[in-house]
Order: structure tokens, then C-alpha cells, then sequence
């Protein structure tokens, strides 16, 4: 199957030359990035102090080398990975919610010699055991991991180099141009949550981004304009942050609100009602938080939010619906740079992630037991230059033939929409017969659309495997659980052997559920000899 057209030559430059080319085209005094200190930047002073970063950044590291950043979503962090990209450097996003263990793996795999990070974000963000312990890795023998903090460079940037910085501004796309790396080289690293064993490198090109931002601006045509501000509180070293909720509104000249965590609950409405936001971008489990915290007033601004990571609940698009807010629910995966698939407004269908993006080539591709849809591979401009693994440090492996398996089983109706049925990985087999974990969460909600839940999948040594329930709702047992499904007529093999009650289910700092964490926690929780519940 084949998408609708999208000019992948016009794709095929660096991130910095697209952003050169947004600011002619929107105009260099455009304010376009800003951040919870209300401290705006235009396109032309964004490009000055991307070149003078960038210039200091390049005395002490080479062209193409992988530079790690450990940066919470400010507008420094935006202008860091312009000023790496200004000067042909990578930029190696590392999660500072994932570890010491998963961080030194990442920065072993990516071949980072060098971490630039903040001493304020560190002192806030309570990190300061976790960079001590970073800069003990070994990245070559005899030599560690060098951490360069972003407040140190700053004092050494003097009049001269300022003045530098604005004779370069003028010429910015003759001096990016001797130093850029070519559009299908890597510009990020991105790395996954490491959940089947070390974390592995995604490879994303030049090309890669700015063909994402582009078919997302070509896909949401008529739907958004240089006019709204997009805020974005979802953390860059994810895709969905990095591309749609950041480079899509700077390469498209909207006004791009950057807040440095999703989890606070309070203070994000009280941005969108001061910065008149009228896009946001978050997952389902955020968006219940800001729901319930917002005072009156707070997210009235906002036409739409695009919604990811994780499915949409009725009772968040209820909820959202009566700030007048439209959820637009989409699909994506970090190889693809990572958007797929978007709900448009003209065809916003709950239980579809919508049409799929304009450039995309996508085949279904058959699943012992699933009968309705396939798993789905993909290819396209947006799809990783491939991954990079921790038994290969620095080398790229790339998907075969250019082809992505997404791993998910999807359905395509025919209006083109996309509904997800679930990943591969997360279907279990109950008495021969292929139960989809996602169908069962989803039919719980609606049972029990006040809380989360979780379904996971354990070893029975009779039917193969059981199904548990991990759910925030206090009173939940299987007894009402059984009554409300067989009332609702659902298959009496969808209900969950045994039901575990917790306070909170475990998240990845994306927003999405930690399944390995969870199922640990159904290990240690369940009581010895049967099942909890």
C-alpha cells in the first residue's frame, strides 16, 4: 500500500537548513521558542546563539562525533541540538529517567565521549548521584566520560565571540555549510527503554526529521497554522517530543512552549492559559492529570491535542471535550521518527490512530492466529538509518531493504484509518486461542473508566497462560469484574484470572507504561502458590 505523495527531494537537507529556511520564510523577528521562564527567543536570536554554542561546542569535539545532552525541555535544549547540528555534531539524547545502568550503556553504545548538561537542571532534577556516577564510565581505556556543563561555556563566551556569532548570523547557511554533515548522515540518537535487555541506539538522519516534520505539516494541512503556539511538555530524548511536539512547530513557524516535565500536573495548565497555547501534545495519562488539575479557564485556549504513546480513553476525550478541546489521537514508533498515523478533525475516529502520513510505503504482514489485521512494516523517508547495539559500539545496522517492522498488529478500515490491536509481543494464548491484551485493557476501561489498568500475561501450566489485571481502581476484584464484562457480553476467556490492586501502575518517563516493571511487580506482589485477587 501506498500513502499519498510527499516531495522527499525538498526533505533532503540538514535540520539547521530547514530552520535557516523557516526563519526567511516566517521572518527572523518571529518569537518562536520559548519556556516556563517566559523568556522568548525569535528565529534570528535562536540562530545567533545556536552558532555561538555551537562554535565553542565544536573547539573540543569533531564533526560527526556523537555528543551526549542531558537536558530537560527549555530552550536551551533546543538551541543546544541546533548549535550541534549548526556544526555537523550528533546529538546523543540520553534519559535522565532511566538509570545509571541504562545511561552508561547508552553513552557506550553511541561512543559518547562528551555529556553537556546543566548544573541547575542537576540541583533541581536531584541527579547529582546519577552525573557523579556517569562521569566514573570508562568510554576507552583509560578514559572517562567528560561532563561539560552548559553555565561554564557561557562564561567563556566574551565580546568577541559574541561579535563573531553575529557576522556568522548574517552568513549562518555559508557557515553551517562548512561544517554540516549531509542529509542522510545522523543527526540524533535516540535509545530505547532498554525493557528486552541493553538499550539500543535509533539512528535518525537528518532527512529522517525534517521528512517527519514535514509530512506531519503536510497530513495536518488546513488544521494548523503559523498562527497557534504548540506547548510541548513531553521530554525531546523521546520522539514524539523531539519531532512532532518540537521540530514540526519550529520548522513550520509556529510558536513552539517548551515545558521540562510532563508530570507537573498544575503548573502546565497555568502555561497554556498564560502563553494562550492552542496545541498541546501529551499521552493519555498526562492529560487525565492536567484534566483534573486545571482551574477553571486554564486550557480554553486549546483547539487540539495531539495524544500518543499510549491509547485514548473515552472518559479523557469526555473530559477534554469539555474544555472545547478536540483530541486527535495518532500512532507512531522511534525507528519512523516516530509519527505513522494522526486522527485528522474532519475524520476523528475514537479507536483509530486515522489515516496514515503522506510518503509511506506499508505492507500487513500475516500473524499465526490474528484474523483481523496484520503486523505492520513500513517504509518511507522518515525511517531510521538503523540501530545501533551495545555488542557494536558506533555501528549502524540498518533495516533490510529499508524496511521497518513495527512489531504491532494493525487493521486498516476503508477509509484508510488505523486501528492498533496490539503488539505482537502483547497478545497471549489462552487455551489455543490469540487474546489481545489491549482489547482486554480496553474493555475494562469502559467498564471502570475512573482509573488505570494494565493487563499482563503469566505462565499457567494448564491453559499455557493467565491473564492479571494490574489496576489503580481500589475496589476492584474479579467477581465484579466477571459480573460487568459477561453483563456487557465480552468473552468470558478475556477476563483476568486474578486482579492486583496497586497505587500506581509503573511509567516510563515518555508517559507510556513500564510492562517490565510491572511484571515484576505482579512477581512480587501476587502471593506465593496461586494467583492475587
Amino acid at each position: 500500500m501506498q500513502t499519498a505523495a510527499f516531495d522527499v527531494a525538498a526533505a533532503q537537507v540538514t535540520v539547521f537548513q530547514a530552520f535557516l529556511a523557516a526563519a526567511r520564510t516566517h521572518g527572523k523577528d518571529k518569537v518562536i521558542l520559548e519556556d516556563a521562564e517566559r523568556a522568548p527567543l525569535t528565529y534570528g536570536r535562536t540562530v545567533l546563539g545556536a552558532l555561538i554554542l555551537g562554535d565553542k561546542i565544536a573547539g573540543f569535539t569533531r564533526r560527526a562525533e556523537a555528543v551526549g545532552v542531558l537536558l530537560p525541555n527549555v530552550t536551551g535544549m533546543a538551541v543546544t541540538l541546533l548549535a550541534l547540528n549548526a556544526y555537523g555534531r550528533v546529538g546523543a539524547l540520553l534519559n535522565f529517567t532511566s538509570g545509571i545502568k541504562n545511561l552508561r550503556s547508552a553513552v557506550r553504545t553511541a561512543c559518547v565521549e562528551t555529556v553537556l548538561t546543566s548544573r541547575r537542571f542537576i540541583d533541581i532534577a536531584k541527579l547529582q548521584d546519577v552525573v557523579a556516577a556517569l562521569a566514573e564510565t570508562e568510554v576507552a581505556p583509560g578514559k572517562r566520560l567528560k561532563i561539560v556543563y552548559l553555565e561554564d561555556l557561557r562564561k567563556t563566551i566574551g565580546s568577541l565571540d559574541k561579535a563573531k556569532g553575529v557576522w556568522r548570523s548574517l552568513r549562518a547557511g555559508a557557515v553551517h555549510a562548512r561544517h554540516a554533515l549531509r542529509p542522510d548522515q545522523p543527526a540524533v540518537i535516540l535509545f530505547t527503554s532498554g525493557t528486552e535487555g541493553a538499550p539500543k541506539g535509533v539512528v535518525l538522519t537528518n532527512a529522517n526529521l525534517v521528512a517527519n516534520a514535514r509530512q506531519i505539516w503536510q497530513h495536518a494541512a488546513g488544521m494548523l497554522s503559523p498562527a497557534d503556539v504548540a506547548l510541548n511538555p513531553l521530554p525531546m530524548f523521546h520522539s514524539f517530543g523531539l519531532t512532532a511536539g518540537a521540530l514540526m512547530p519550529l520548522l513550520s513557524g509556529m510558536k513552539c512552549v517548551l515545558y521540562p516535565s510532563p508530570l507537573h500536573y498544575k503548573q502546565i495548565p497555568a502555561l497554556v492559559k498564560a502563553t494562550r497555547a492552542t496545541v498541546l501534545f501529551a499521552t493519555d495519562t498526562f492529560l487525565q492529570g492536567y484534566g483534573r488539575a486545571a482551574d477553571k479557564g486554564d486550557l480554553d485556549s486549546v483547539r487540539f491535542v495531539v495524544a500518543g504513546a499510549e491509547r485514548v480513553k473515552d472518559q479523557t476525550r469526555a473530559m477534554w471535550s469539555a474544555f472545547g478541546t478536540t483530541i486527535l489521537e495518532g500512532y507512531g514508533a522511534t525507528e519512523c521518527s516516530p509519527v505513522l498515523a494522526c486522527n485528522l478533525p474532519q475524520t476523528n475516529t475514537p479507536g483509530t490512530v486515522g489515516p496514515l502520513l503522506p510518503g509511506l510505503e506499508v505492507r500487513l504482514e500475516p500473524v499465526e492466529g490474528i484474523t483481523e489485521g496484520g503486523k505492520l512494516v513500513v517504509k518511507g523517508p522518515n525511517v531510521m538509518a538503523g540501530y545501533m547495539m551495545a555488542d557494536k559500539p558506533g555501528v549502524i545496522v540498518p533495516p533490510k531493504d529499508g524496511w521497518h517492522d513495527t512489531g504491532d498488529i494493525v487493521a486498516i478500515d476503508d477509509r484508510g484509518l488505523v486501528a492498533i490491536k496490539g503488539r505482537a509481543k502483547r497478545f497471549a494464548k489462552i487455551g489455543g486461542e490469540m487474546v489481545s491484551l489491549a482489547a482486554v485493557e480496553s474493555m475494562i476501561s469502559q467498564l471502570w473508566p475512573d482509573a488505570n489498568h494494565v493487563v499482563v500475561n503469566m505462565p499457567d501450566p494448564r491453559k499455557g497462560e493467565q491473564l492479571v489485571l494490574v489496576t489503580e481502581k481500589g475496589e476492584a476484584n474479579r467477581e465484579a469484574l466477571l459480573a460487568g464484562a459477561q453483563g456487557e457480553g465480552f468473552p468470558e476467556l478475556w477476563i483476568p484470572r486474578s486482579v492486583l490492586v496497586v497505587a500506581t501502575i509503573p511509567l516510563l518517563g515518555s508517559g507510556k507504561v513500564d510492562f517490565p516493571a510491572t511484571i515484576e511487580m505482579v512477581r512480587q506482589l501476587r502471593t506465593p502458590g496461586g494467583p492475587a485477587g
